[in-house]
């Protein structure tokens, strides 16, 4: 397999837990243990204190599927695979829905992993890319790229790095397409529960046959330590396949992890609500960042998610990002970390930390 380096995970190796703040980070302020496991009820803390740390189902532990099999009306736990993360789901899912010669859509930028693993597969990929006057989706544009070796659309709504989410009819001409044409909707749904100023959209695993739903403990559920993601579909066939080739990345998910999801899916509610108080929050902030600062920086607000993709006015985004990580250990992720050739960054507000980095941002923005 010949696969091209992982570009942003390779700027994050360098940068990440060198910078006093991530201004960059796409999840939500991490929880402390001690946070999560006061939220666990009966049976979730006897699981938790009787731990065995041995194998554990490779398709993960009945009671997390059950978990989150119920993010998903009319779906069952048998319709649930976990995952070491959501990226071994992409990578196991891109293996299960294609071959060398097949093709794929995928809307753009997009995580380098839903259009990479595709290509070192041996299949060709089309960039639909969103308009970067509000990060809008033409849907005639992905229903133009299609050709009949198309066999995956695959989307991220809400949308990374850009913020932007789909409505509902756009998202319902897509499953249908998917319908139409026989081809699979990969859709990352990672971000999903972050919805600020929009509408929260069904899932594709439950409007379609041909959905293909992927969801993780890292962004909305500030989990991302625990390292458990899940693709979520009712397609039998390609269940199948997944749980095949599981067996040759992973095998089964940790222990320790999978009942720490256990807790935090069980207190769902208290959690979506404390993430959606700290992203709250922060947008009243980059309100005022973006007004004070409008001859520097441009946005379009975001709708949706815990980033956003402004761009920078004068000056050349990588340097800019590297002199300020060197000069005011503040990271943001410049748009060449992505492919995109706008003066973009990505800039995160799921954490805490976030006005401290933003302000130190602001007075390195005025002396440049």
């Amino acid at each position: 397999m010949d696969i091209a380096d992982f570009a942003l995970e390779r700027y994050f190796a360098r940068w990440e837990f060198a910078a006093k703040y991530v201004l960059c980070a796409s999840d939500v302020e991490p929880m402390s243990m001690s946070e999560l496991l006061v939220l666990a009820d009966d049976d979730a803390r006897g699981r938790w204190d009787s731990l065995r740390l041995g194998y554990t189902e490779s398709l993960g532990l009945p009671a997390l599927r059950s978990e989150i099999a119920a993010l998903y009306p009319g779906l069952t736990p048998d319709d649930v695979i976990t995952f070491a993360g959501a990226e071994e789901g992409v990578y196991v899912g891109m293996h299960a829905l294609l071959d060398a010669g097949d093709h794929a859509v995928v809307v753009w930028p997009a995580y380098q992993s839903l259009y990479e693993v595709a290509r070192s597969i041996g299949a060709s990929v089309t960039f639909v890319p969103l308009d970067p006057r509000g990060w809008t989706l033409d849907v005639d544009a992905v229903a133009a790229a299609m050709r009949p070796n198309t066999r995956v659309i695959v989307i991220n709504f809400p949308h990374s790095p850009t913020g932007a989410q789909l409505d509902a009819e756009q998202f319902a001409r897509l499953t249908a397409m998917a319908e139409l044409h026989g081809v699979h909707l990969l859709s990352d749904e990672v971000y999903r529960f972050l919805e600020h100023d929009a509408p929260r959209l069904p899932t594709a695993a439950e409007t379609t046959d041909r959905g293909v739903s992927l969801g993780v403990m890292s962004k909305a559920f500030g989990l991302a330590g625990v390292r458990i993601g899940w693709i979520a579909t009712r397609d039998r066939a390609l269940r199948a396949r997944l749980a095949a080739l599981k067996d040759y990345t992973t095998i089964c998910n940790s222990a320790p992890s999978e009942i720490l999801a256990l807790i935090a899916l069980r207190a769902k509610d208290r959690l979506v609500a404390r993430a959606g108080a700290i992203v709250r929050s922060n947008l009243a902030v980059l309100d005022q960042f973006f007004a004070a600062n409008a001859d520097r920086f441009r946005w379009n607000r975001p709708r949706a998610g815990s980033v956003c993709f402004p761009e920078l006015l004068g000056g050349e985004v990588d340097a800019f990002s590297a002199a300020l990580v060197e000069r005011e250990g503040v990271l943001l992720l410049p748009a060449s970390q992505f492919g995109y050739r706008g003066n973009n960054f990505r800039l995160g507000f799921g954490r805490r930390d976030m006005p401290d980095g933003l302000a130190r941002l602001e007075a390195f923005a005025r002396q440049s």
